[in-house]
């Protein structure tokens, strides 16, 4: 826990303490599905006259690859959410946090494509206007992802006041718990983040989105203090 919540302010520490206690748990014991990791001893030719050298890479499992695939999708519906604010009414909060959170984890994202193309794995759909097609075969939803018709109802919410804040706030707030999810469910893996910039990422994840919760949750109730009847 300490290697987690030692990245979280103290101000949320108690919410962040509350998150993963069953994940953590689990760390270096294994879970359900054990995977042996994959080293990695690569050849490189890029040295001048040819000569091949050892590059070492550290384990990964299959729990890992599915981690950064999924949170691909999950950062892809983020910010196709928060890209909405600017077209849509939003106040001057909320197109302040939608901001960072585009450019945030736009750059999260590249990161994990990266990431996954380093180690010859396929590349998800970074695309999330997909997920607003009702009846479409979509590939399972992550963890607080909304379904199509929650994406509808956020859309048509353009130009209502203070009803688009609402409701965008209440989304994110289930969307950002379903990534805290996803990173107990890591974390519970066998063998899983052992990787430095594999456990680092899960990190920040975990310690940002907890503290935009804290924030979204204040922004929400200040909200519906000032209009109680939408």
């Amino acid at each position: 826990m300490d290697r987690l919540t030692s990245r979280i302010p103290m101000s949320v520490r108690p919410i962040a303490r509350a998150a993963l206690p069953a994940a953590l748990a689990l760390w270096g014991c294994g879970g359900a599905g054990g995977t042996t990791p994959r080293t990695g001893v690569e050849p490189n030719t890029g040295d001048q006259g040819g000569s091949a050298r050892l590059v070492w890479r550290q384990p990964y499992v299959e729990a890992d690859v599915r981690f950064m695939s999924g949170m691909i999708r999950h950062h892809a519906q983020a910010v196709l959410m928060a890209g909405w604010a600017p077209t849509h009414g939003a106040g001057r909060a909320v197109r302040a946090l939608s901001e960072r959170i585009v450019v945030g984890q736009r750059d999260e994202i590249a990161l994990m494509q990266q990431w996954l193309r380093d180690r010859g794995q396929p590349l998800p759909e970074a695309d999330a206007s997909r997920d607003m097609v009702p009846g479409m075969d979509h590939p399972m939803l992550m963890p607080g992802m909304l379904t199509a018709e929650q994406l509808g109802q956020l859309d048509r919410a353009r130009g209502a006041g203070p009803e688009f804040d609402r409701l965008f706030l209440a989304f994110m707030i289930m969307h950002h718990q379903g990534a805290i999810t996803m990173v107990e469910e890591l974390i519970g893996s066998y063998g899983a983040a052992q990787e430095d910039l594999i456990f680092k990422f899960a990190s920040d994840i975990y310690a940002d989105q907890t503290i935009e919760i804290e924030r979204m949750s204040r922004m929400l109730l200040a909200l519906s203090s000032v209009n109680p009847n939408p």
